[in-house]
């Protein structure tokens, strides 16, 4: 079941949404946000933290105020119309959109099952940049073509990521995750300021282990004992690959997953 309608309300209905106006701005241009969310036992986490992203993209986007009132409704509703179709994994999103020029936003939000992520993963780095100095920089845009053609990219190289360097040749990225590096035992990941989204995950694992925030060069990739990626589905995802290099899951990745995994258990909405 999924939920659907606008800002001022909506209502559960069949799987398949045959209702959106195809001049709704979100289909024509590109023009709307989005959140993905996890959903373990039936319970969406860090749900609040991504209701606040969601706000900060659409201002971003100069889109009307998502109401969040409407929107805690249809998560509670969608979750609770797939709770058992989903089981004790899932991917909630709540897509919201400019809808017709000058009309009301459309609200939508989906909860589907959500297959567990591998031990690991593997990335290529692309030629591809992320710019910083975009008017969209730090909004999660349903404005997704870039990233489509970078993962699939990845994916006829044999790999699941793609990390992006930003237009100072930075390390900024990937498709769907932030990244981490460990060099000579400390934790660092790229700054807000290179262009990277401001991940929920990324967020957490910063606030609760302590890890610094530096600009990093691209090529640091290959200097690092350890990376990781992040995301709301993967949590602390460790690579044994980038492009044709070889890493082991090191100690202090370990030790923040497991870390993290029983932090989050604890509590559902940190």
């Amino acid at each position: 079941m999924i939920w659907f309608g606008n800002r001022n309300g909506g209502s559960l209905i069949g799987n398949e949404v045959n209702s959106i106006n195809p001049a709704d701005r979100g289909f024509t241009v590109g023009e709307g946000v989005f959140e993905t969310v996890v959903v373990r036992e039936g319970q969406p986490f860090a749900l609040e933290r991504h209701l606040a992203r969601l706000v900060n993209s659409a201002r971003i986007l100069r889109l009307a105020e998502p109401d969040l009132t409407v929107i805690r409704a249809a998560v509670q509703s969608a979750v609770a119309a797939n709770v058992k179709v989903i089981g004790d994994l899932g991917r909630l999103r709540i897509t919201y959109t400019a809808g017709q020029l000058d009309q009301i936003p459309t609200l939508m939000v989906t909860c589907t099952a959500q297959a567990p992520w591998p031990d690991n993963t593997s990335a290529i780095t692309v030629p591809w940049i992320r710019n910083e100095r975009s008017s969209i920089s730090g909004a999660k845009s349903t404005s997704y073509a870039e990233n489509v053609v970078a993962l699939a990219a990845a994916r006829d190289a044999g790999a699941a990521e793609a990390l992006f360097a930003n237009s100072v040749g930075n390390l900024c990225e990937g498709t769907t995750s932030n990244v981490f590096l460990v060099l000579d035992g400390e934790v660092l990941t790229p700054t807000l300021s290179s262009g990277c989204l401001a991940g929920v995950t990324r967020e957490l694992v910063i606030e609760w282990f302590n890890v610094k925030e530096v600009d990093l060069p691209f090529d640091a990739l290959f200097d690092a004992q350890e990376i990781f990626l992040t995301s709301s589905t993967r949590g602390i995802h460790p690579v044994v690959r980038i492009d044709q290099r070889h890493l082991d899951i090191g100690t202090i990745t370990a030790q923040l997953r497991a870390q993290f995994a029983a932090l989050a258990a604890q509590n559902v909405n940190p």
